[in-house]
C-alpha cells in the first residue's frame, strides 16, 4: 500500500483558515509566526480574520493556502510518511516543502513572489477562466482551437468530464458559447483575476524563472508527479524547470492521478483547506482510498 500526499490550488480558502491549528500547535503556530516575519506583514491576520474578497486577492491567497497546508504537514511528524506527493497548481510548492526539495522559507519567498507575478500579469492584460463540464477533453480542446483570433487553451485537467479553460475575455465567451452550442452539460465563466496557466502568464513564468533558478533545490525524499508531464520527478534541476514551466502550461491533474495510481498508490491524503482534491480522485481513479489529514 502507496501512500500519496496531495496539496490544494487557489480556490480552497476560507475565512477562519488555519487559525485552530495555530492555536493548538506549537510546531505549527511557528512556521506561521515565520512565514509573517519573512513576508513583512500578518498573513495569519487576514487567514484568521479577513474577508472573503481579501482572501480572494492572488498575493492573499496563494501563500496563504501554501502556509496552511504545510504548516498542517509538519503537525503529522514522524507519522508524515510519502510514497509519492503532488500538488494542483500552487499545491506545487506545498508538495515540494513536504518532499523536501524546498526549504520553507525559500518556498515562502517563492509562492508569494509568483502570486505577486501573476497579479501584474492579471492587471496588464485583462482575462479569464470558464469550467466545462460533460464533455470529452479532446471535444473541449478541439473546440478551443477554434477560436483563432484570441488566446483560449486548456488549463486546468481537473478529472474526467471536467475542464477548465483559460485565456482572453473575448476568446473564452466565444468558446463558452461554442461548447454550450456543441453540448457541453455546463460552460461557466468563473470569478477569476486571469488566464492562469496560459500563454497570458508569460510575464509571470518570465519573472519567476528568475527566482526559482536563483533558489536551492534539493534532492526530495520521495517523487513529485508534476502538473506539466504528470510523471514521477526526483531530478532536481528538472523539477526547477517544470515548476518554471507549470505557469503557462495546464494542470494535468486527471494523468497525475492515473498515474500515481498506476505506480501504486491505493491511499490519497489531501492536506490543507478544503476537500476539492479528494473529490476529483475519487472520480480519477473510483477504486482508491481518498481521505483528508
Amino acid at each position: 500500500m502507496k501512500k500519496a500526499y496531495i496539496f490544494p490550488g487557489q480556490g480552497s480558502q476560507f475565512s477562519g483558515m488555519g487559525k485552530e491549528l495555530y492555536e493548538s500547535n506549537a510546531i505549527a503556530k511557528e512556521l506561521m509566526e515565520q512565514a509573517n516575519s519573512i513576508l513583512g506583514f500578518r498573513l495569519t491576520d487576514i487567514m484568521f480574520s479577513g474577508t472573503d474578497e481579501e482572501l480572494k486577492q492572488t498575493k492573499v491567497t496563494q501563500p496563504a493556502i501554501f502556509l496552511h497546508s504545510v504548516a498542517l504537514a509538519a503537525t503529522l511528524g514522524d507519522s508524515f510518511q510519502p510514497d509519492m506527493v503532488a500538488g494542483h497548481s500552487l499545491g506545487e510548492f506545498s508538495a515540494l516543502v513536504a518532499n523536501k526539495t524546498l526549504r520553507f522559507e525559500d518556498a515562502v519567498q517563492l509562492v508569494y513572489k509568483r502570486a505577486m507575478a501573476m497579479q501584474k500579469a492579471c492587471e496588464a492584460q485583462p482575462s479569464t477562466m470558464a469550467a466545462v463540464l460533460g464533455m470529452d477533453d479532446s471535444k473541449v480542446e478541439e473546440i478551443c482551437a477554434q477560436v483563432t483570433d484570441e488566446v483560449v487553451v486548456a488549463a486546468n485537467y481537473n478529472c474526467p468530464g471536467q475542464l477548465v479553460i483559460s485565456g482572453s475575455i473575448e476568446g473564452i465567451n466565444k468558446a463558452v458559447e461554442l461548447l454550450k452550442a456543441a453540448g457541453a452539460k455546463r460552460a461557466l465563466v468563473l470569478p477569476v483575476g486571469g488566464a492562469f496557466h496560459s500563454p497570458l502568464m508569460e510575464p509571470a513564468r518570465a519573472e519567476l524563472a528568475d527566482a526559482i533558478n536563483a533558489t536551492q533545490f534539493s534532492t526530495p525524499i520521495c517523487p513529485v508527479y508534476q502538473n506539466v508531464n504528470a510523471k514521477a520527478v526526483v531530478s532536481s534541476e528538472e523539477i526547477k524547470a517544470n515548476l518554471i514551466a507549470q505557469l503557462t502550461a495546464p494542470v494535468r491533474w486527471t494523468q497525475t492521478v492515473q498515474n500515481m495510481t498506476a505506480d501504486g498508490a491505493t491511499n490519497f491524503i489531501e492536506v490543507g483547506p478544503g476537500k476539492v482534491l479528494q473529490g476529483l480522485v475519487k472520480k480519477i481513479s473510483p477504486q482508491v482510498e481518498a481521505a483528508s489529514t
